[in-house]
């Protein structure tokens, strides 16, 4: 379903919505309330071009004459009977305002009136297509009511019949058929198709009244292609019972032809006149004087033959303005154009044999609008100048006739013309910086500085350009896992296992005291100060560093029986002897850094260990996970267990 609301504000043209505007607040102030009917909801919803304006009051529209007319509206004519007006309205919109009706037939032709709501109104139209309304009305704008499905026979292209009598009851109806169908190039449905034929074959046409007559006639005129319309009525053999004189013989071919080309190079400047009379005067071109006034006579908008006669007289006036000196200057012979009366601007370009008019007019659609491409666009964004700028229309305008006038030809002389309309700069953007925050906490990271930074107790060598970024360390329950204990705040060493998990590793403190000596087979005591732990489960690692480091071995980590006992289920690792060697004085001087994992990125490979000098103290490196500890070789030998699986690499995220 289209959205009505837009096609009204955007299929209208400019005067037919200011139109529309006048008679809604006439209907608003008369209490009455005011439905867009008719061909208009047709040609809307179907997306051909709206030409006349069919307007449906709940009340009696003859009340709404004088209002209009202080409005701005011309009175073209009126029909009693029916309460309909016919106004019409600046720059040539057309406008038939009606009351909301149903219709009786006691005989064909002559129908009896009875003032209804806007629904019976639709029930009594001719065809489904035409059976449609809009609202005007201020809480209902733009709602569509159609009782009889047109909308459907408009997507199929066709014209049923809204009563199956309707051809026999109003005669008129077989005109409109025709007329219709030679414009929108529609088909009858069959039902239609044959009451159609079987109404012709009984010269139902012969019961049409004097007022829907003169109404058909009138519209052949009002046509877009008049004489299609006028060769399709011939060719049904209306034009007998119309009008016996007027036939497609009668008209002007060429000058037809000549009007429409005009009409379009003018529609393209932004001038759209109603080419009404200016048709009508080339269908009938060659119709005897005698037969000319008949005809006039019988037409129901007596302002519609004035404003035909009228033709020459307007084209007179507009061409004394445009030799005069008002149009000294293309910029003023451009607004002559732009603001005179439409169908006198059409009248006199295809009348005038003058070769300045002629030359002026070659002038209006050839070399001025080419003045529009020296617009400097990249100059007015580069002043902040946008159509949403107050007066950008009148400034567009002013440019233009510059241009055209050769006033504004200098990038200097169009910059001096810009600058009061640019606006001022906005302020810059108030730039607000944040410090990257960890995935859980919202803890920013820190950078660690290099001389703080080890890789196996080994201070790292690092480029001017290389950076050390902190690491966090997390289990597989996605929980943080502390990397040291508070008061294990030594420096701190990275390493990889063979599974990819980061592991940390302090150095012991220089002044542990030995581990005693068991008096159990000379075995050394445990050192109460130190723990060797197995892994636990693999950690997952955020890792903000750019490349992997390589692989280095199992790292150990000093204990602390308050703060860090060993995890239920695992098994500490023996040691060898009963002293433990102090970690050398590099290691032991190193400073304090926070407790947790760092990383670099990238990482020189670490210098080759120097081999450790004897001890009756060593301490075994960390197996893997899920793997059991050599026994030492003053106790009994272990049994062997099977090889240990390796674990799948860690998760890093980054």
């Amino acid at each position: 379903m289209p959205d009505y609301i837009y096609l009204l504000k955007n299929r209208l043209s400019i005067h037919q919505q200011n139109a529309l505007q006048h008679i809604r607040e006439a209907a608003r102030e008369a209490g009455m309330t005011v439905f867009l009917v008719g061909g208009a909801v047709r040609d809307l919803t179907s997306g051909s071009p709206v030409f006349d304006l069919d307007v449906t009051v709940q009340g009696n529209a003859l009340k709404l004459k004088k209002t209009l007319e202080k409005a701005g509206g011309k009175l073209w004519g009126e029909h009693e009977p029916s309460r309909t007006l016919f106004f019409r309205f600046p720059v040539g919109v057309t406008v038939e305002i009606s009351s909301a009706r149903r219709e009786e037939y006691p005989k064909p032709g002559k129908p009896v009136y009875h003032w209804d709501t806007i629904l019976e109104d639709l029930r009594r139209r001719d065809f489904t297509a035409n059976a449609m309304a809009l609202s005007l009305n201020e809480h209902s704008y733009g709602l569509l009511m159609d009782p009889l499905n047109g909308v459907a026979d408009i997507e199929a292209r066709q014209l049923r019949l809204v009563s199956n009598y309707g051809f026999l009851e109003e005669p008129s109806r077989l005109l409109r058929a025709t007329r219709l169908a030679a414009r929108l190039g529609w088909e009858l449905d069959e039902r239609t198709q044959t009451r159609f034929q079987n109404a012709k074959e009984e010269n139902a046409i012969e019961a049409l009244s004097p007022y829907h007559r003169g109404y058909e006639l009138e519209e052949i005129g009002h046509e877009e292609d008049g004489l299609r319309v006028l060769a399709a009525m011939e060719a049904q053999g209306w034009m007998h019972h119309l009008f016996p004189a007027w036939s497609t013989a009668s008209a002007d071919s060429p000058g037809l032809e000549e009007m429409r080309k005009l009409v379009t190079q003018l529609q393209m400047q932004g001038v759209s006149p109603d080419i009404s009379a200016a048709s009508m005067h080339f269908l009938t071109a060659k119709l005897s004087p005698k037969d000319l006034s008949a005809l006039k006579a019988m037409f129901v908008r007596p302002g519609f033959v004035e404003e035909w006669d009228n033709l020459d007289h307007a084209a007179k006036e507009f061409n004394k303005h445009l030799s005069g000196k008002e149009a000294a200057t293309p910029s003023a012979t451009w607004k002559l154009f732009t603001t005179a009366d439409p169908q006198a601007v059409l009248w006199l370009g295809l009348t005038s044999k003058s070769p300045v008019i002629q030359a002026k007019y070659k002038n209006f659609f050839t070399v001025w609008p080419e003045a529009r491409q020296k617009i400097p666009h990249a100059l007015l964004q580069e002043l902040r100048i946008t159509p949403e700028v107050p007066g950008y229309e009148a400034m567009i305008s002013g440019l233009f006739l510059g241009v055209i006038d050769g006033k504004l030809e200098t990038e200097e002389q169009l910059r001096a013309f810009l600058e009061p309309y640019s606006p001022p700069a906005p302020p810059p953007p108030v730039t607000v910086r944040r410090t990257r925050g960890s995935k859980k906490g919202g803890e920013a990271k820190t950078k660690i500085p290099v001389e703080e930074a080890a890789f196996d107790g080994e201070p790292l060598e690092l480029d001017d350009d290389e950076a050390i970024e902190e690491v966090e360390v997390e289990d597989e329950e996605g929980e943080p896992e502390d990397a040291v204990p508070p008061v294990a705040k030594k420096a701190l060493s990275v390493s990889e296992s063979g599974n990819g998990a980061v592991k940390a590793q302090a150095t012991p403190k220089p002044e542990a005291p030995a581990a005693k000596v068991s008096p159990v087979a000379g075995k050394a005591a445990p050192n109460p100060t130190l723990h060797v732990v197995a892994p636990s489960k693999p950690a997952k690692v955020h890792v903000m560093a750019k490349a992997a480091k390589p692989t280095a071995p199992a790292s150990v980590r000093p204990p602390n029986h308050a703060h860090s006992p060993v995890p239920a289920g695992k098994k500490a690792l023996p040691i060898k002897a009963a002293a433990v060697k102090p970690a050398p004085a590099k290691a032991a001087t190193a400073k304090p850094v926070p407790s947790k994992v760092i990383r670099r990125a990238p990482v020189k490979p670490p210098p080759a260990a120097k081999p450790a000098a004897k001890s009756t103290t060593q301490v075994k490196k960390a197996a893997p996970a899920k793997s059991t500890a050599k026994a030492h070789k003053n106790h009994e030998p272990a049994k062997k267990s099977p090889p240990a699986k390796k674990s799948a690499p860690a998760k890093k995220h980054r």
